[in-house]
């Protein structure tokens, strides 16, 4: 959590400091507990038992398609490590075409993952990464499901926090500050992406 802390504040600037966020695959709430918007909301198929989410965080559980959720409302939706989930493009499209409808008028989806072209050795070592993606093949995805590209980071985090280097707060803070760093340690691409 004090990595994400870090990391939340971060893409909170980068995404414009939305007032309303959106994390449609919250997980245990790492994001969204950090990121410091007005109103924060965690979708999640699974309702973990060891979360610990700031009571102010409005949770959602069920499936993402099946919910409801307000159209229109959110200032920016925040995705990591989901697309490769997906069993296929046309299920990513799917998803890209529900999150654009809970976009406000302005809007900004920031989406992150781990980068095949720059992982591949590791990729499957996660046996729930079904789908093949680079910040390329997710671009593409984007611009068909009506998005335009703001930000393209092809090389952002590292993998996983299972790494070499210690996962500490400041190093995360100066990791994030010097972006000539990300290339060396970078697999997962991020990309912010508005609807057209």
């Amino acid at each position: 959590q004090a990595v994400w802390n870090e990391i939340a504040q971060f893409l909170w600037n980068k995404m414009g400091r939305p007032k309303r966020v959106l994390d449609p695959a919250g997980g245990r709430g790492e994001f969204v507990n950090a990121v410091p918007a007005d109103e924060r909301w965690l979708v999640d198929v699974v309702d973990y038992p060891e979360r610990q989410t700031d009571p102010a965080v409005k949770i959602v559980i069920g499936n993402l398609f099946e919910i409801d959720l307000p159209p229109a409302y959110f200032d920016a939706v925040f995705a990591s490590n989901l697309l490769e989930h997906f069993h296929s493009p046309e299920d990513v499209a799917r998803f890209l075409d529900r999150i654009r409808a809970t976009l406000a008028p302005g809007g900004v989806l920031a989406l992150m993952g781990p980068n095949f072209k720059y992982c591949a050795n590791e990729y499957f070592d996660c046996a729930d990464h079904l789908l093949v993606l680079t910040h390329v093949s997710v671009q593409e995805l984007l611009f068909a499901a009506g998005y335009k590209g703001t930000e393209v980071v092809p090389r952002f985090l590292p993998f996983s926090f299972r790494s070499k280097l210690p996962a500490w707060p400041i190093l995360t803070r100066l990791y994030l500050r010097f972006p000539l760093l990300w290339p060396l340690q970078g697999k997962q691409f991020l990309i912010l992406a508005t609807p057209n």
